[in-house]
Parts: structure tokens; sequence; C-alpha cells
């Protein structure tokens, strides 16, 4: 085949494949309304939770930064509000928008499907004269994960079970499976190349004002359609065994996809661990510099620069390892966007056809005769609520882009972002109140007031999928990001919440049981507070108390 066929090939592909759910368009057109009559939520100091929000937002630690309440029943009724119409930068409780979006939208028991596919016939003895190629379609969980979310407590019961396996599972094991399937249909010698190809989405795999230091980091992993581990690696480093020693480094799982260039000494136990890591965008070599102590190994996760091209090497190494010859390289197949219009004239415009009603789409797959290997992923719910519970950045951007493509043209950030805007319209939020710019949070431009995000909270309560949505919210004293929290009565295992956090950001939003037995909505946010202080994560704490004692 001519290269520039195959390219071509390999780029219409999953344009061919209805892999993600295909949702029927409703008759009832959703026509933004002119104006939005917002609900009053009482302030000042009249109420005695007015009162003590009053003295917890002037204390000295805490009256410099920006503060933003919204309080109200389940059924939007206003109970308190300060500042609740201001601007916020919403860290994580971005991700609430963007789930609850997927859950209506996409709906929850929704999978996709990860393929192999040879660009050639399979001839005689097994042998491949083209590519073969892995084609990603928006799986965020192939990886040694399991699903559905465990709880930490249940975690250790598992741990205490002896009928259980002990031993981690393979974070590669899909590949692994995938490429014994390839060998069970008889292949055994790919002249070719190995793809990992993303097109399903235009290769953005950055949205726009992510910081640029957060790239090497595994919370800022790059977006594909194509993923893999979460699109990170597990970076260990081990000290020696006396001060002055050399330090060695371990990556997990390890593809050779990363050189290490390592300058780290052993030093002291009681000495607190100091390390540098530096990676240049688009390079492949990880500097480590600094110390570690002694019989305490240095733990953290690292982004993959290019997921799609790690996917084809590491296919390439399972293939190998499977008895299959690859005389070809492990390479990437990228889309670029043909939009032109910039990111915010496309993620405004209306979309009347997005449906009101919730969708429970089934997902279709058009098998053509090429594909060697297949594997489903796991429900959407299943997705989400890991999302929402470890506050998975790479799994709400992918969701952002699974809505994009169902309700777009090509799933770009920007449509992604538009199918939520229009969504969130639909629920009866102004359109004024919010503006994202991602899925996730990490973008610095992304604005929402309390307000809006009480009324969304108020809005999922009536949804159908409210009760799957709500168990992925981390628990008060119990799992998630929340497991550290609230850990004592009466608000342990009655807080049901999302967190947020960004550099001088802080967003605590969700449902609590409060004393009289009701529970209520909330939003609490901070923005511009104090840098390497817990102060405000402390005041945001007792304000939350406060809530459930008043109500």
């Amino acid at each position: 085949m001519h290269p520039c066929a195959l390219r071509l090939l390999l780029m219409r592909l999953p344009l061919l494949m209805l892999l993600l759910c295909v949702p029927v368009a409703s008759t009832q057109t959703s026509v933004p309304p002119s104006t939005v009559a917002h609900p009053v939520l009482p302030a000042g100091t009249a109420s005695v939770l007015g009162q003590q929000v009053a003295a917890i937002v002037t204390e000295p630690g805490v009256v410099r930064a920006h503060w933003g309440i919204a309080v109200s029943a389940m059924d939007g009724t206003p109970i308190f509000g300060f500042n609740d119409g201001e601007y916020f930068r919403p860290a994580s409780n971005a991700k609430l928008f963007t789930t609850a979006a997927a859950m209506h939208l996409l709906g929850s028991t929704t999978r996709t499907s990860t393929v192999v596919i040879v660009t050639t016939p399979v001839k005689s003895g097994g042998l491949v004269e083209g590519d073969i190629a892995l084609i990603g379609n928006g799986d965020a969980n192939l990886s040694g994960r399991t699903l559905p979310y465990i709880a930490p407590s249940e975690r250790k019961l598992q741990a205490l079970d002896a009928t259980r396996p002990s031993t981690p599972a393979n974070p590669l094991r899909f590949i692994d499976d995938m490429a014994a399937s390839v060998a069970a249909k008889g292949i055994r010698h790919i002249r070719g190349n190995v793809i990992g190809n993303d097109t399903f989405w235009p290769w953005e795999p950055y949205a726009n004002d992510w910081s640029i230091d957060d790239a090497v980091w595994g919370y800022g992993a790059p977006v594909s359609a194509l993923t893999l581990v979460d699109n990170q690696l597990d970076l260990t480093i081990e000290p020696g065994t006396a001060p002055g020693q050399p330090a060695t480094a371990k990556l997990t799982p390890e593809t050779g996809y990363y050189s290490l260039q390592m300058n780290v000494k052993t030093v002291a136990a009681k000495q607190p661990a100091s390390i540098r890591m530096d990676r240049s965008i688009g390079s492949r070599v990880l500097r480590i510099v600094g110390t570690v102590p002694m019989a305490e190994p240095y733990s953290t996760e690292i982004a993959i620069e290019d997921p799609a091209q790690f996917a084809a090497q590491a296919l390439k190494k399972a293939l190998q390892a499977h008895g299959i010859r690859v005389d070809g390289k492990a390479l990437a197949a990228h889309r670029e966007s043909d939009e032109t219009r910039g990111f915010s004239n496309e993620s405004r415009e209306p979309l009347p056809d997005l449906p009101r009603t919730p969708v429970q789409a089934e997902s279709n797959v058009l098998q053509p005769g090429s594909i060697v290997a297949q594997l489903a992923s796991p429900t959407l719910a299943d997705d989400v609520v890991l999302t929402l519970k470890v506050s998975q950045n790479l799994h709400a951007e992918m969701l952002l882009r699974r809505l994009g493509r169902a309700y777009g043209t090509e799933g770009s950030t920007a449509q992604g972002a538009r199918v939520v805007r229009q969504f969130l319209l639909n629920a009866g939020l102004d359109g004024d109140d919010f503006a994202f710019y991602d899925g996730s949070g990490l973008s610095g431009h992304d604005l929402v007031t309390p307000r809006a995000t009480a009324q969304l909270l108020a809005y999922a309560a009536q949804q159908p999928w409210f009760a799957t949505w709500k168990a992925g919210l981390p628990v008060g004293g119990e799992d998630g990001t929340l497991a550290s929290r609230f850990s004592r009565a009466p608000l342990k295992d009655h807080l049901f919440a999302k967190t947020g956090t960004l550099s001088e950001v802080r967003a605590l939003s969700g449902y609590v049981d409060c004393a009289s037995g009701k529970t209520v909505i909330f939003s609490v946010m901070v923005d511009n507070h104090a840098p390497n202080t817990p102060a405000d994560r402390e005041a945001m704490d007792r304000i939350v108390a406060a809530i459930a004692a008043a109500n």
C-alpha cells in the first residue's frame, strides 16, 4: 500500500467506527433565555450562619482572600449567599459540570472500544506485509486499575482476604491481552510499523492556559484518544545503602520510553527528600537531581509526552513477547484540527438540538474485517465515579472530548466545552455565570459563580442518573480526596462533595446532611488566598460545619 494511502486509511478509520454513543436527537430546541432570573440568596449577618461566615472570612489569615458561598435546599430554594454571583476559578469543581453533562448526554451504560487492525491481509505463514495499528477511541482505563472504584476501607478488607491475589495487576495487561489475540489469529511476522492511532480526536494535548510547568507531572498528562496507564509513568527513586552514595531510579511500566539523567545522592535518614525534575517540551530525556534520605524511597508520577507513540511502543514489545516478529518502528498517528473560528467563538455557538432529557445510548461498533483484536471499556458511570473520587484530570478531559465527538464534528476541546455550555443552559443556568476552557479545571481561564454550582447540584438531584453520580463524590472522612478531611462526627460520612485545588485557589461543593436531618446543597470557593498555608482550607471546613449546624 502506498504510504499516502495508508496514512489516509489510518486517519479515516476512527470516523468509520461508531464507537461512542450515537445519541438520538431531540425534537425540542434549546434556545437560551434572553434573561435569567437568579434565585436571591439571603446574605448579610441577619442570620446566625451569616454572622459565623462573616467572622471566619475576616480572620487575619484569610481576610485578604476572595470568598464566595452559596447554600440552597435540595430543590434549589435559596438559603444563604456570600458573593455568590461573583466569579471564581473552580479548579477541580469543574469536573462536576463535565461529569454531569456526560451522564446526561452520553448515558451511564455507554462503552467505547479500543481495536487493533492490520492494514493488509494476513498471508500464509502468518505474514502481514503492511502495518499493524492500535486505534484509541477514548477509553481512559487501559491500565492496571480495578473498576468499579474501591474505597480505602474496602481495599483493606480485600488485602486481608487470603482468597484474593495480593500481587498488583500488570499496568499493561490490556496491551498484553490484545497482543495475545493477535498471536491467536496466527500472525507471526509484521513487516510494517506499529502505529499508535489517536486520530479519533484532533491532537490537542493541552487545553487553554494549562501551566507549562505542569506538563512534566502525571496530573498534567497530555490528552489523547489513545491512553494507556493514565498517560503517566510511576517513578521511584531508591536511596543507596549509605550517605553519599548515588540513588537509583525506576519507571513503571518500563518500556524504554524515557532515558534518565540521574544526579541524586543519598543523605541521612532524618533529612527530607529534595528532588528536582526537568524535561524539555518534546524531549524524551528526564533530568533528575537532588537528594533522597536513606530507607525512604521517593515516588511520583511522570507524564508521557506522546501517549500514542508510547502505546505503539508498548504494543510492539508485547507482540514480540508473544513470538511475533516486527520489522518496523513504533510510530504515532495524530490528526490536526482544521477549525479556524477560535476557542471562544466555537465553544459559545448554540447547539439547538442538544437533548434535554437524559440519553441512555448503546455503543454501536462497526467492525471492518481487518480487526485482529478488540477491547470494550468499562461503563461511563464507572469512569465518572473514579474521575470524581480521585479528581482524575485526564479522565475529565477525555469525557469532555467524548461529548464533543458525540455532538460535534471532531471531538475538540472547544466542541466539548460547547456541549457542556448548552447542557448548562438547558438546565436553566445563566450563560454569564460560567466559562469553561477545559473539562478538569486545570485551566486558569475557567470561571464560575458559586450560585451556578449550587444550581447545577440542584438540577442533578432531580435527574435519573443522580444516585450514581452522587456516589462518585468523595465522602468526608471516608474516601477519595476527602478521606483525610471531616474525619469526625457529625460530618464524617455525612458530607458528599467535590474538592478543588489550584495555585491560590480552593473549592468545595456538594451535599451535606445537617443537624436537622435535612440535606442541603453548598458551594464554597476561595480565590487568591495566601500561598503555602492551610489557613483557607481550615476556614473552608469550618464554614461547611457552620452550614451543617445551622440547617
